[in-house]
């Protein structure tokens, strides 16, 4: 069945704008003027440029999951399950790590997309950012991705033999890192980069000045779950040959699949939308993530 969910702008809120960590990189040698790096977070992490959360979540039925965290802080991550989730008829879930400019409350296209599947969804906050409290940092955001991640594992309705990893842009770089400690069904990369320092070297900045390397490409060649690497031909924030890198470099991996659209970062994926989800949808049912069999 033809998936008719258009990846667009939501009319009833605001869709903020993807700024990936790399568009400002070139201001990044300022940054270590200050010896506690704090520009480089800004410029990594900008959640000031973060919509705010909106009152109440736009899809039902959304659980919000909670932790305390033991260095302080509470992390956030909703857990929306697709209608046909049941004890008695566990379903596919996506872990869908989102840009370093957004938010978790605005990512409704794409769940109702995964929900058009039969996929349920669980959307973890990074810390700092929206409800979650604390720093963003490559290890806070993959330690909150992976006690939320445990925590799915927990649910009747879930069946954790098909949990699906997808992130955009960082996203994609924080999904690579949790699937080097859980291996997931499948590994679904969207404009994302290989590592920080590949990028912070465009700008003649020495790589080890980096705090937060994310590296992607030792990731991937480590991974042996299917992956499907999806970047935008005319991207000028992370050139698609780090697209290109990550699909060479994932040797190991059961299948890869690799497809370009002629768009760039923040407007992926063009006029694409229908090819994007087909793409998704057939991938997932080669794994057999999605089946016929599945209970409607």
């Amino acid at each position: 069945m033809p998936l008719t969910v258009m990846l667009k702008a939501n009319a009833q809120v605001k869709t903020p704008i993807r700024i990936p960590p790399i568009a400002l990189l070139i201001l990044m040698p300022f940054s270590f003027l200050n010896p506690m790096g704090c520009i480089q977070e800004r410029i990594l992490f900008p959640r000031q440029m973060a919509p705010d959360p909106i009152d109440t979540p736009p899809i039902h039925p959304t659980f919000e999951w909670k932790r305390e965290r033991t260095l302080g802080g509470t992390g956030v991550a909703w857990y929306i399950p697709t209608l046909q989730a049941a004890r008695n008829n566990p379903r596919p879930c996506v872990v869908f790590f989102h840009g370093n400019a957004e938010i978790i409350d605005y990512q409704s296209d794409l769940v109702l997309a995964y929900r058009q599947l039969g996929c349920s969804t669980l959307l973890p906050e990074y810390p700092g950012y929206g409800r979650s409290t604390g720093f963003p940092s490559e290890a806070s955001i993959v330690d909150d991705a992976e006690y939320f991640y445990n925590k799915l594992l927990e649910q009747p309705d879930v069946d954790r033999h098909r949990i699906i990893f997808h992130g955009r842009s960082i996203g994609g770089a924080v999904a690579a890192q949790l699937a080097t400690r859980h291996e997931p069904a499948a590994l679904i990369l969207q404009s994302t980069f290989t590592s920080v320092p590949a990028m912070a070297g465009k700008y003649l900045m020495p790589s080890f000045l980096v705090r937060h390397p994310f590296h992607t490409d030792r990731a991937v060649a480590a991974i042996t779950s299917p992956i499907l690497i999806f970047h935008g031909s005319q991207d000028r924030i992370v050139p698609v040959s780090h697209g290109r890198t990550l699909r060479d470099l994932s040797a190991k991996s059961k299948e890869v699949r690799y497809v370009e659209y002629n768009c760039g970062h923040n407007d992926f994926p063009g006029d694409d939308t229908q090819d994007y989800l087909t793409n998704i949808r057939q991938f997932l049912e080669t794994q057999n993530i999605l089946r016929s069999t599945d209970n409607p």
